[in-house]
């Protein structure tokens, strides 16, 4: 089908090779061979009157116009998606689908277990893909490569809808023989001990980490870093650090392992977190369902146990 002289299967080719920046990538990418990828690329540089993609070494870089047709393609073939997406109703029961969920280990632990519970049972054929928070996230959302993010409410994009899953608050943990704390910890003590903490990617920082540099600045004894929330209860086992994580995994944890949680004599902050999907998903009924499905198991997060993952 062509609009405006445009082949629009182009567009596909063309966003592959923009994203891809290599045309056996793009190729591999769409299940095309290398000569099939050339061809189009050709194509379209007829069409736009320029190179779009140039050979830099080994790479391929897009030129001025193809740097400014990124967002206008990805965008047309969301727009696409969403479009052939649109149904009178949703059926979860006899829907055949796929929900990409871009999530913590923390909030896979806490609310991805619940809703795959359920969906076991109303929704038989959905499918739910976990994916790990990338460095940034928000270009996963962007792409649709990832139909929901969730993630801490503070690290929202304004570009895309939003709505607030649940709050969760913070406590700390410590291996259940340690016997430099009892049941509460006061502030001095907390700062006399070893501390294991979880960082992500080379920009972002847990939430409680920020409040902790702009409270205290540097002053807690940092002995490990982790990757994932998952790590922490197993770093302070048979030793005397600890680590401070949300109470809703330091409960869960504390059924399976041998630590102990610990109330703070003194205040630390909440952590709100939040679905994001994009824009042009907003109408889709299936998106809408499991907005709802999320909304649901987010809210019901403190009034039961967490089921073993």
């Amino acid at each position: 089908m062509r609009f405006k002289k445009l082949d629009l299967n182009l567009v596909v080719v063309l966003d592959a090779l923009l994203d891809e920046r290599s045309v056996t990538r793009a190729g591999v990418r769409l299940n095309a061979s290398q000569t099939t990828i050339s061809d189009a690329l050709g194509r379209l540089r007829q069409y736009f009157n320029d190179d779009l993609l140039t050979q830099v070494g080994r790479k391929m870089v897009p030129t001025p116009l193809g740097e400014s047709l990124i967002g206008p393609a990805r965008t047309l073939l969301l727009q696409a998606e969403a479009m052939v997406n649109t149904k009178p109703s949703f059926d979860p029961a006899a829907a055949v689908r796929t929900f990409t969920l871009m999530v913590s280990d923390y909030v896979y632990t806490v609310l991805v277990t619940r809703v795959a519970a359920e969906l076991s049972r109303i929704a038989p054929s959905i499918t739910l893909e976990i994916v790990p928070h990338s460095t940034v996230p928000w270009e996963s959302l962007d792409r649709g490569e990832a139909d929901f993010l969730i993630m801490p409410q503070n690290y929202m994009t304004t570009g895309h809808p939003s709505s607030l899953l649940f709050e969760d608050g913070f406590c700390c943990i410590a291996w259940r023989d340690n016997d430099l704390v009892d049941d509460a910890i006061t502030l001095d003590r907390f700062m006399e001990l070893g501390h294991v903490v979880t960082r992500f990617g080379h920009n972002r920082t847990p939430a409680i980490d920020e409040w902790f540099l702009r409270r205290f600045g540097e002053m807690r004894r940092i002995e490990m870093i982790t990757t994932g929330f998952y790590g922490l209860p197993q770093a302070v086992i048979g030793n005397r650090r600890i680590a401070t994580i949300q109470r809703t995994l330091a409960d869960y944890y504390a059924d399976l392992l041998p630590i102990k949680v610990i109330e703070p004599a003194f205040e630390l902050p909440t952590v709100s977190e939040a679905m994001q999907w994009n824009r042009y998903a907003d109408s889709d009924p299936g998106m809408a369902w499991m907005r709802q499905v999320l909304a649901e198991h987010g809210a019901a997060i403190h009034a039961g146990p967490v089921p073993q993952a």
